[in-house]
């Protein structure tokens, strides 16, 4: 059965060519040109993954985005204009899996859509534990000693990234482009600012020791125990 698309785009022309080349590939494309359509659609299909551009009559794409986030984690891939960096850090922090910037060659498109196909059905451990430190990623969910920590998007994300490379010590530039993307265009202090927001909800918070400074090098995950 073919991997099922859903691409919600506005310019038909545009909608039109994607939808060609996926079903060349042997994907099985639905199309939406509206957002509010769009956001109806995927929340009552099932899809393998979305395309999602943000310019959108009815209902933007990124508003789109935060109402599907409250109900389905579907791969979203946003299309957005070259030079909307605010969208772009905006979509990966509302939950967007990645993003292509306007216009795009297609087999960068799909390029993208494979990976995020790869990673949403490679096998992975649904819990990950560092120490007192526990993270389910099907519920979205941290916790320390037990007790429930509230973090954002990003923060969960990098603390899942160091999780999954415990005793690892990662540079802020592997954070950087990982956790935030290659072509990050922010603040490039944001991987200082965020381990600090981490430290304070986990260990400062709880009393324990996870999170590590590696002066001149980066950052690491471990109990205190453990050694690189």
């Amino acid at each position: 059965m073919p991997q099922s698309i859903l691409l919600i785009e506005d310019e038909e022309s545009l909608a039109r060519f994607v939808e060609l080349e996926l079903t060349h590939e042997g994907y099985a494309v639905t199309k939406r040109f509206d957002g509010r359509e769009g956001l109806n659609c995927a929340l009552e299909n099932n899809f393998d993954l979305i395309l999602l551009d943000i310019m959108l009559p009815s209902l933007n794409g990124l508003e789109v985005l935060r109402r599907l986030r409250k109900e389905k984690n579907t791969p979203v891939i946003l299309l957005t204009a070259r030079d909307a960096v605010m969208d772009k850090v905006t979509g990966l922090d509302t939950g967007a899996d990645d993003y292509v910037t306007k216009p795009f060659a297609i087999e960068e498109l799909l390029a993208r859509l494979r990976a995020a196909l790869r990673k949403q059905t490679a096998p992975a451990e649904d819990t990950l534990a560092v120490g007192p430190v526990r993270l389910d990623k099907l519920r979205h969910t941290v916790s320390v000693n037990g007790n429930e920590v509230t973090l954002t998007s990003r923060e969960f994300q990098l603390l899942q990234y160091m999780m999954e490379n415990a005793g690892i010590v990662l540079s802020r530039e592997t954070l950087l482009s990982t956790v935030w993307g290659y072509d990050y265009m922010g603040e490039t202090n944001v991987v200082d600012v965020y381990i600090r927001y981490l430290r304070q909800k986990i260990d400062e918070a709880h009393d324990v020791k996870t999170l590590h400074t590696i002066r001149g090098v980066g950052y690491v995950m471990k109990t205190e125990e453990n050694h690189v």
